[in-house]
């Protein structure tokens, strides 16, 4: 016979229900429980065993969506859950077909059966798997995931990403993160969401910061992989409980592709400048701050590209997407009237739609409307920097600018003065020590200036944008060096560049992706390699392609390409010819260095990606690019302090001037207004009112709230931003007579910079993302094999598969070793090999899969965690055997208190009788009013559930009570248990002959008829089920009584989901319900009631009764700490538990945040997403523990003993295979059921005092009526318009008052909450005589709350 296969137990757990499509009768559907590592396969081996169907022949799963209407096949290593997880929510949890989502189970069909086969032999997740390891196999692999929607594949822990240049929501769907989320590499399917996590998990276990390296040629992806990335490590971070930073962090990435990415001939979103993101996180894992920076922005896009590719895309969102009132104030033509774009739009509307997702970014960040304006005016002013136009003058042959109206627009929107303008466009000012020269530009050189100064202004305006981006997303904490931190950053460098014209700019472009490829080469073949050597182990060296000659071919200190350019660049008579003529004179042996013939300008290197032609031409000028001292001086006139910052050299300055400047303008208007108060103080006090009202407003409940908002920049705050940035700002060569040194050149202010990124990101450990371009024409979902071949030679995709498949992935000195897995070892073992080899060859581990070096142990992935497993349960056994001696250390200690609390309690008893003596209330008297008054407040806790307690369990209740005062005086129990049972007996039958004489109620809500029951019998080979149900709901029912009794083995109400065991009749498992109802009626005055247990001979027993028929054993019969012990029981035995797996990690995070409010609505925001099963039964418990701990005072149990002891049941770790996990989280999760039950306690206590409150004001309306029954008539008119309540206490009422009901005016009921409270009191259902009273069930009317309102509202009037 066939067995259930377990399966492994992710954080993702749900129940489905699979629709068997078969020619024989089986059941209507199956239900099974899947997690994140059950496959196809997995799943329709439990639905063959379950239905009872025919293991020998074969089955297929396929999977039906509503939205498409296909039956899409599930091949044997697919995961279900990735697909239920896409579905709808109302669907996920139950899914009958008439919501068409659904599985259905059926037959193999012999054609598929073979396509499948046939495809699945060469579909590996890691190409380490791949048997036979070439360029062919592995080019293969990746095709045959490609055309399968499977872009991503492992090698190893390296990830391979193919751009299928198509957004596919299969694989970024929001829900993926949580699938992902603390999950081995390897187990689920690949995914950059599992590099991220890894990366996070790495980062907060070892504490060591990580950085994640995209790397990839332009058109491969890098930038779409970049936004996954920090969208994944942003919802890691915040747990759907978001602080507003990473609002933020995701907003910037928007504005940064706006103004930073084109289009290309190679890719439509290409980044055109490098960025580096770090994310500081808190060493819990919440994220602080973060820091971008940037590197090298292609600034000629702006004014000259191929004919093919675009301008930046800011450009075209602003003027399609901007008002007709934007476009008068921001003067905007039309896109083809601009010669820096020249271009004819074709799709309008999406780019309207990204012109508004571009101002919700700007907000996210933190731009005001006002800097939005001030930014788009810029941008509009550097589009019609283009359009201005130069000439000679026919007769004096001066250099005049026009035309005319473009110059007034100009001066308009840079608020400067349009002479002052024409003058930096035509003229040339030199300053030396002894005068100043003013020249006019040539013809020639004019286009060039109006060139640079666009150039410039953009650049100046980007690094303005990162600026405040990063001041954005500060923490101040950050900028303290005591204040420790960890972080991730994601490189996502400028890809490798061949274009038909190759200039300055490729040529960074391509020596960064140089030095990025000599970096990867270092991690992965020479440090791993290096270290088996030295290692001495035996190992075949893997070959690897060295770029080291490319790179000092290019920035060699004394010859390479950047430093021959420098000197060329400052020599005043040097020329594009001479600077080539010194590159080949100087490299003309260099392998890597190819000159071209003499007729061209062109120079090739032969890079690791392969040969690329430069062309020299301005290679000298953008060298050597600065912004013009006279377009500082223009922009620095300017009226708008918006343009002064992007000019400004000195950030520090200017904002110390601005503070300054700010000073003195309101010490000058204190000052005059100082001198004109009158003589009077009067004038002095509206000063100051004044002064209050411009910083201060006042609140809805008066208090003063300050205007100013709390995150300013401060000059400590901005030195900080300004020397992150302080590597790629633009340069500014401004007016100085004496100045010595010049400004850096473009190639010495990049290499600088890329220095300091290679030391940034060596001090983390890397992980890799090699994105790989599917085909050259951008195609959507083709695979061009000539081209991705080609990055898989060039990026050394072969040797990197090679090396981590004969390599070993677990790394671990002797010491590491030693302290890691020393209870494995025997006592006393030493740092030596000797032990470690015992230990392999005790665990019999193939000799091959490990090595033991000089210092180090090598491991394979498999065998490390072998040793895992074998540690975990090692200490799990030691753990049981220390839970053994605790046990019997608290044993002892209880008795010990035991036995002193009797002697105590022994002395309390003799003082308490003897001053009971005194009193003048008889014993009988003060036991029967105490007793009452605190049955009554017990009746009263009781509103939020409903009880259905019979006559019989009441009177139990009460006697508990009685026993409990009463003490050893027993005889005083039975005198007042009688005595209240006549005053109950006496007010039924009063409230018997009430409702004799007033009309039936309808009740509107009645669904079952219980005067003729129908019975509903099914029978199909098994034992019949009943189902008391009205003939008219039959047809409604959806669930066969077949799949009822056979779904689940075993156990029916132990160890079963809460799902099965809950209805809407029956909202709390049945097992649960009765066995609290009787701890509460029998066991909240017993001490230790939850913190003993019972004998373990009657819970077997009780628990064998309960597992199938909860109504069948008398609880009475047991004592009270054997029921409390099975309720634990049963809470521990629950497949999923209350608060389920899959929410664990978000509750341990609501705990950890600082403050008492914030924790305690974190953690009710995640109940709230509970199940609705699991909700309804945390919720029933939850109350229950909260009348345990009212009864602290008897039962010895506070809210805190309670989270102790239920936490382990309820909030349980889903790494149940490593302990250690579980025992360091056991302290976060008791607090998180201290929290539910404190402020359930505390909401429990305000209800109260809320009855309390009712009852005040029904007493006093009470004697009010009967006073004015006594003095006056009522007088029908005076009645009209005024509703009058009644409502009958009953038994929540004193029982001094049982016969009476109060009248209330409407217009006198000033608390709603009263008229709710009044109306959800529970009333008990009363039967025909005391008799029948004895033997009832437990009943309740079944009166809905809007016919119990109608009726007292017809009583009333």
């Amino acid at each position: 016979p066939l067995t259930l296969r377990p399966g492994r137990r992710g954080r993702q757990v749900r129940v489905v229900q699979i629709y068997p499509r078969l020619p024989q009768d089986t059941a209507a559907y199956c239900p099974l429980q899947i997690s994140g590592g059950d496959t196809a396969d997995a799943v329709i081996h439990n639905a063959v065993a379950t239905l009872g169907l025919d293991a020998s022949q074969t089955y297929s799963l396929l999977e039906v969506r509503k939205s498409s209407g296909e039956e899409r096949l599930l091949e044997t290593g697919d995961c279900p859950l990735e697909r239920v997880l896409l579905w709808p929510p109302g669907a996920q949890r139950w899914h009958p077909q008439s919501q068409g989502h659904y599985f259905i189970l059926q037959h193999q069909q012999a054609n598929n059966g073979g396509n499948q086969a046939e495809s699945s032999i060469e579909d590996y997740d890691d190409l380490c798997n791949l048997q036979t390891v070439t360029e062919k196999s592995i080019l293969e692999a990746l095709r045959q995931r490609f055309y399968k929607l499977k872009i991503y594949t492992y090698v190893s822990n390296i990830l391979i990403a193919i751009n299928p240049n198509k957004f596919l929501p299969l694989y970024y769907n929001p829900k993926y993160v949580k699938l992902y989320e603390n999950q081995p590499l390897g187990k689920l399917s690949p995914h950059i969401f599992a590099i991220a996590d890894v990366a996070f998990r790495a980062m907060l276990n070892r504490q060591v910061n990580q950085c994640i390296v995209l790397s990839g040629e332009s058109g491969s992806g890098k930038t779409e992989s970049r936004s996954y990335l920090i969208h994944c490590l942003t919802a890691l971070s915040q747990k759907t409980y978001s602080s507003g930073l990473e609002r933020t962090i995701l907003g910037s990435g928007p504005v940064l592709e706006a103004f930073s990415n084109a289009k290309t001939a190679e890719n439509n979103n290409s980044s055109r400048f490098g960025m580096f993101i770090q994310l500081n996180y808190l060493e819990s894992g919440v994220i602080r701050g973060a820091v971008i920076e940037k590197y090298l922005l292609e600034k000629c896009r702006l004014v000259s590209r191929d004919h093919k590719e675009r301008n930046y895309h800011v450009f075209y969102y602003l003027l399609v997407g901007a008002s007709k009132d934007e476009q008068e104030e921001f003067h905007l033509l039309k896109p083809q009237e601009y010669l820096y774009l020249k271009q004819v739009l074709l799709n309008d509307e999406k780019l309207g739609q990204e012109y508004k997702r571009l101002h919700q970014a700007m907000e996210m960040v933190g731009f005001l409307s006002s800097t939005k304006k001030h930014i788009f005016s810029i941008l509009s002013a550097i589009l019609l920097l283009g359009n201005v136009t130069y000439r000679l003058s026919e007769n004096t042959g001066v250099l005049e600018v026009g035309p005319d109206e473009v110059l007034s627009t100009l001066s308009d929107l840079l608020k400067v003065k349009k002479e002052q303008l024409v003058k930096t466009l035509t003229k040339r000012r030199v300053v030396t020590a002894n005068a100043i020269v003013v020249s006019q530009y040539t013809l020639q050189v004019a286009p060039t200036v109006r060139e640079s100064m666009a150039k410039s202004l953009y650049s100046a305006l980007f690094d303005w944008i990162i600026l405040h981006i990063n001041h954005a997303m500060l923490n101040r904490r950050d900028m303290e060096e005591s204040v420790s931190c960890l972080s991730i950053g994601v490189l996502d460098m400028f890809g490798f560049e061949n274009l038909q014209t190759n200039s300055f700019e490729q040529l960074c472009i391509n020596y960064t992706n140089e030095k990025l490829q000599y970096y990867i080469n270092q991690h992965i073949f020479k440090f791993e390699q290096e270290d088996y050597v030295s290692e001495g182990i035996t190992w075949q060296n893997v070959d690897y392609t060295d770029n080291t000659g490319c790179i000092q071919l290019i920035s060699e200190k004394s010859t390479g390409l950047f430093n021959l350019l420098d000197k060329e660049s400052n020599l005043p008579k040097a020329t594009d010819e001479t600077l080539l003529d010194k590159l080949k004179q100087q490299h003309q042996d260099n392998p890597f260095f190819v000159p071209s013939l003499n007729t061209e300008l062109t120079f090739v290197i032969q890079h690791f990606a392969g040969r690329v032609k430069y062309h020299i031409k301005d290679f000298r000028q953008k060298n050597t690019e600065h912004m013009r001292p006279e377009v500082i001086s223009l922009l620095r006139s300017s009226e708008r302090s918006f343009v002064h910052h992007l000019v400004a050299s000195s950030p520090e300055a200017l904002f110390r001037w601005g503070v300054l400047r700010a000073t003195i303008r309101i010490l000058t208007v204190f000052k005059i207004l100082g001198r004109q108060r009158a003589k009077s103080s009067r004038y002095c006090m509206l000063i100051v009112a004044s002064f209050v009202c411009i910083f201060c407003r006042k609140s809805r409940a008066g208090r003063q709230k300050q205007l100013i908002p709390k995150n300013l920049m401060d000059l400590h705050s901005l030195r900080h931003i300004v020397a992150l940035a302080a590597h790629d700002r633009t340069s500014k060569f401004i007016f100085h007579p004496h100045r010595q040194t010049k400004p850096p050149t473009v190639s010495t202010q990049f290499q600088a910079s890329l220095r300091k990124l290679i030391e940034t990101i060596e001090k983390a450990e890397p992980f890799f993302i090699f994105c790989v371009r599917s085909n050259a024409e951008k195609k959507e979902l083709h695979f061009d094999d000539e081209l991705v071949l080609q990055q898989i030679k060039y990026t050394g995709i072969l040797q990197m598969v090679n090396i981590q498949k004969s390599g070993y992935s677990a790394t671990y000195t002797f010491k590491e070793f030693v302290e890691k897995f020393r209870m494995l070892l025997p006592k006393g073992a030493t740092v030596t090999p000797g032990h470690i080899t015992e230990l392999f060859e005790r665990m019999e581990l193939d000799k091959t899969t490990y090595q033991i070096g000089k210092t180090k142990v090598f491991l394979k992935e498999k065998e490390r965690q072998l040793l895992q497993d074998t540690l975990n349960k090692e200490v799990m056994h030691h753990i049981i055997i220390l839970q053994r001696w605790f046990r019997t250390c608290l044993m002892r200690l209880h008795f010990l208190q035991n036995r002193d609390a009797t002697m105590i309690i022994q002395v309390a008893f003799m003082v308490n009788e003897l001053r009971s003596r005194i009193k003048d209330l008889s014993p009988t008297e003060s036991i029967f009013l105490t007793a009452t008054m605190q049955f009554r407040d017990t009746i009263k806790g009781m509103y939020s559930l409903q009880p259905q307690i019979g006559y019989k369990d009441l009177m139990k209740g009460y006697q508990n009570k009685v026993n409990t005062l009463a003490g050893s005086t027993k005889t005083e129990v039975s005198l007042v248990v009688n005595l209240f049972q006549s005053v109950l007996d006496g007010f039924i039958r009063g409230e018997l002959k009430r409702g004799e004489s007033e009309p039936a109620k309808v009740n509107k809500r009645i669904s079952v008829n219980h005067q003729s029951q129908n019975y509903l019998e099914e029978k199909n080979g098994h034992l019949s089920c009943k189902l008391i149900c009205h003939k008219k709901c039959l047809t409604k029912i959806i669930t066969n009584c077949m799949t009822r009794c056979a779904s689940i083995p075993g156990s029916l109400h132990f160890g079963v989901q809460v799902c099965v065991l809950t209805s809407k009749a029956n909202p709390v498992p049945k097992v649960v319900e009765l066995l609290l109802m009787h701890i509460e009626l029998n066991g909240l005055y017993t001490e230790g009631i939850y913190r003993k247990s019972g004998s373990t001979c009657r819970a077997r027993e009780l628990h064998q009764i309960l597992a199938t028929d909860p109504e069948g054993p008398c609880l009475d019969n047991y004592p009270i700490h054997t029921i409390t012990g099975l309720v634990k029981r049963w809470l521990r035995e629950l497949p999923d538990p209350l608060m389920t797996f899959s929410l664990y990690s978000d509750f341990l995070h609501a705990v950890e945040l600082p403050e008492s409010a914030e924790r305690i609505r974190a953690v009710y925001q995640k109940v709230d997403e509970l199940p609705p099963a699991n909700f309804n039964t945390l919720e029933r418990l939850i109350f229950h523990l909260v009348r345990v701990a009212k009864e602290e005072e008897h039962n010895k149990m506070s809210p805190s003993s309670l989270a102790i002891v239920f936490a382990p049941c309820i909030l349980r770790s889903p790494d149940v295979d490593d302990p250690f996990l579980g025992m360091k989280d056991v302290s976060k999760t008791t607090r998180c059921v201290e929290i539910l039950i404190s402020e359930q306690f505390r909401r429990y206590n305000e209800m109260l005092q809320s009855i309390q409150e009712l009852e005040n004001a029904e007493a006093l309306a009470v004697n009010q009526l009967k006073l004015k029954r006594q003095n006056t008539v009522r007088e029908n008119n005076k009645a009209k318009g005024r509703c009058i309540i009644k409502y009958d206490l009953g038994q929540a009422a004193s029982f001094g008052h049982l016969n009476e009901s109060f009248y209330v005016c409407q217009s006198g009921w000033n608390n709603p909450l009263m008229l709710d409270l009044a109306c959800r009191l529970p009333a008990l259902e009363q039967e025909n005589s005391d008799n029948e009273n004895l033997d009832s069930l437990s009943s309740m009317s079944s009166d809905s709350l809007e016919d119990i309102q109608g009726s007292l509202d017809s009583e009333g009037q």
